[in-house]
């Protein structure tokens, strides 16, 4: 709503919204929970361990970096708290190459010369593969295109 106030009154959008507006201005003047003072705190040592890593740790790590120096906080904290400042870890996901080319073949012409519009209906035809990955491996979709 502190965010809005200028293009809108408190008392319509605590109308829209269903809160009070002495509520609204209660918790707005209300100084911040230990809990969020805290949360600040962590998302502040979160950062530079983050930093450390070279941008690298995960919740994880950072939680086991955490606990190392002694900080005893829980891993979904650490990651929701990394969530809301926008922190991720790297992560290594194995590269899957869908296409091996044979040097030796000549490639396809391109009939249409990237131009996918046609005059009249059922007049070109074109195709694409897309590779989804899945738990079992993946999966090869092949929808129809025509113009």
């Amino acid at each position: 709503m502190t965010a809005n106030q200028a293009d809108f009154p408190i008392s319509t959008m605590s109308a829209v919204l269903g809160v009070s507006r002495s509520g609204f201005y209660a918790r707005r003047n209300r100084p911040r929970s230990a809990r969020a003072r805290t949360d600040v705190d962590l998302t502040e040592r979160i950062a530079a361990f983050h930093k450390r890593s070279h941008g690298t740790y995960g919740a994880l790590r950072i939680h086991a970096d955490l606990a190392e120096a002694g900080v005893s906080v829980g891993r979904k904290r650490v990651e929701r708290l990394m969530r809301a400042a926008g922190i991720a870890g790297v992560s290594r996901r194995r590269f899957a190459r869908t296409t091996i080319r044979d040097d030796r073949v000549r490639p396809a012409a391109d009939l249409v010369d990237r131009d996918f519009t046609a005059e009249k209906p059922d007049r070109l035809w074109v195709a694409d593969i897309t590779y989804i990955a899945t738990w079992t491996g993946f999966l090869h979709l092949a929808p129809r295109h025509w113009a």
